[in-house]
């Protein structure tokens, strides 16, 4: 295969990773509640993740990021911090954390943690000690309390809608029972949103960084980071989804994709100053702390603000997500992922899967493999299992030959799919209830790993127990039926870590190649690898000579199969 002659290098190889962990780093995200139970109870918990940092190190990444375990009431599984100091009995204690960070850095593992800056739970002592006290209080002032509008002050202060369904806006009780001041949320009810302008909010962050760095991890993931700080005066907003910016600057690689989130809530410029704050105290500590933004921003251009060279490290590229089984997209995407962070000197952080989408095992197996539902259920669309599965692999063998970083979600190495028919009276999520059931929410990506085919609850709790019941199918992918199988899922993932890391792609360049089976296929060389995935519905020839080194479908020869990657040798 040839360099296409129209198509510039896209990356050029990074020189500068030194000692930067991060800039090629895979990273495995664990969902603490449905990961591995020790206690028995059904429900995952620290002691499960310790007891099984083996599969991490076996499956070959190189860190582990912790989905929220502290002090919680769990209304928003997690999301809900009352205690940021703290771990939640549910999951263990204090202890249990550190002999966990302890035992990864014996494996060679680093690890990450969440942050939730954005919110609160309600159950916070702060959010008790502003309901307790009076409008224009200090209390009040670290987070949004405003007056009504209307005659009697019963109408929100602004028009704004909970990114979960309903209104952003809930009123209070007075302690004489007369209705008062109202409250913002983005999100639940029960996650008040801080007021980022107020230096307290800002010092306590601070500290609570400070807190876990001087525990041993090594970075932190960033929830809503594109939201703390909101538009001065809290201004309506009609919901017009436009550029960031406002403007269009006819770079059509740059437009908007749908990935982002808008309005004079998300990306304002004073986020910026947190993390730059942020990212002094990381350097100074010793191990090269790293921070990774949820930052759902477009354009890609305005995205890579968040990791400046005094910001965050990385940033997940939402918009590679989205694009789904689309050549000309993802060409368009990765493209110009590379340009805009190459510009700023940061890696790009390529994710499929993670807590809060439809696993792409069964995303790309709907109808249009670019939909993405909030959640599945009974009724609805229900996805080609097999078609989704074949190109989850293809699309996993894609992501992993690009450079940069990358991140897996628990149970994506088993081929797991979204459990697609989940009745509805066991469903946790917010925004299943605050829509009222119009989404079905984030539940059928969250359900408990099957470890053993043959164990009650597949391994997941000594008893038996999940606190969300697995799908029927799901023995036949458990990992003790998967590894050393020939041709499995979780033996493909661990042979591309392997190819990965001794290719050295991570640190590697992207030239994109002239395919003359048309845009459905994206084909490109990373250092002396050509990755070849066929997105499109008719065989695609292969050089004779070329040396297969992986392919995500069997019978690979000398066409290339639609909906299968390919890593071949280049000559």
């Amino acid at each position: 295969m040839e360099a296409d002659p129209s198509a510039q290098i896209a990356h050029r190889p990074d020189t500068g990773t030194g000692t930067s962990w991060w800039r090629t780093a895979v990273i495995y995200q664990v969902y603490p509640r449905s990961f591995a139970d020790a206690s028995g109870d059904g429900i995952g918990d620290l002691p499960g993740i310790t007891a099984h940092l083996d599969h991490l190190v076996e499956l070959g990444v190189d860190a582990v990021w912790l989905s929220p375990f502290y002090r919680s009431p769990q209304a928003d599984a997690g999301y809900d911090v009352a205690d940021y100091r703290d771990v939640d009995p549910l999951f263990g204690t204090l202890a249990d954390a550190d002999a966990l960070i302890a035992r990864a850095h014996e494996l060679g593992l680093r690890v990450m943690v969440d942050l939730v800056p954005n919110h609160t739970s309600d159950e916070h002592e702060w959010f008790q000690a502003a309901l307790a006290a009076a409008p224009g209080s200090p209390e009040r002032a670290r987070y949004h309390f405003r007056d009504g509008r209307g005659e009697h002050g019963e109408l929100p202060p602004n028009n704004w809608r909970s990114i979960f369904g309903g209104p952003a806006w809930t009123r209070t009780t007075a302690p004489d029972g007369t209705p008062g001041q109202w409250y913002l949320h983005l999100f639940d009810s029960k996650q008040p949103d801080l007021d980022w302008d107020n230096p307290q909010v800002r010092e306590e962050f601070e500290d609570v960084l400070r807190f876990w760095l001087d525990r041993g991890v090594d970075g932190f993931r960033v929830d809503v980071a594109h939201g703390m700080v909101k538009e001065p005066g809290l201004p309506d907003w009609d919901g017009h989804v436009a550029m960031i910016d406002g403007t269009d600057d006819g770079d059509d690689v740059d437009a908007v994709d749908g990935s982002g989130n808008h309005g004079p809530m998300f990306d304002q410029e004073g986020v910026h100053e947190i993390y730059r704050a942020w990212r002094k105290v990381l350097d100074s500590y010793d191990g090269d702390r790293a921070m990774v933004t949820e930052a759902w921003v477009e354009p890609l251009s305005r995205l890579a603000r968040y990791v400046r060279p005094d910001e965050a490290h990385q940033s997940f590229n939402f918009a590679f997500l989205a694009a789904g089984w689309d050549g000309p997209a993802l060409r368009r995407v990765i493209t110009a992922s590379y340009a805009a962070n190459d510009a700023v000197g940061a890696p790009t952080t390529w994710v499929l899967s993670n807590h809060d989408v439809v696993r792409h095992a069964s995303r790309l197996g709907l109808d249009d493999p670019t939909h993405r539902p909030n959640g599945i259920g009974h009724g609805d669309e229900q996805p080609d299992a097999a078609l989704g599965l074949q190109r989850a692999r293809a699309a996993t063998l894609m992501m992993l030959g690009l450079p940069g970083s990358a991140y897996l979600y628990q149970g994506e190495e088993l081929g797991l799919p979204e459990h697609t028919a989940l009745d509805d009276d066991i469903r946790e999520d917010p925004a299943f209830f605050r829509t009222g059931g119009g989404e079905r929410g984030r539940d059928g990506c969250r359900v408990p790993l099957p470890w053993s085919g043959d164990a009650p609850g597949l391994g997941f709790s000594p008893t038996g127990a999940t606190w969300l019941p697995q799908p029927a199918g799901w023995a036949e992918l458990a990992l003790d039926r998967q590894r050393g199988r020939e041709g499995s899922t979780y033996e493909l993932y661990r042979a591309a870590l392997r190819l990965r890391r001794a290719e050295r792609l991570g640190s590697g360049g992207l030239q994109w190649l002239a395919e003359p089976a048309g845009e459905h296929v994206l084909a490109y060389r990373n250092g002396d690898v050509v990755v070849v995935a066929n997105l499109g519905d008719v065989d695609v020839p292969l050089p004779a000579d070329a040396e297969v080194l992986l392919a995500s479908g069997s019978d690979v020869g000398a066409v290339l199969a639609p909906g299968t990657t390919v890593w071949l040798r280049a000559s």
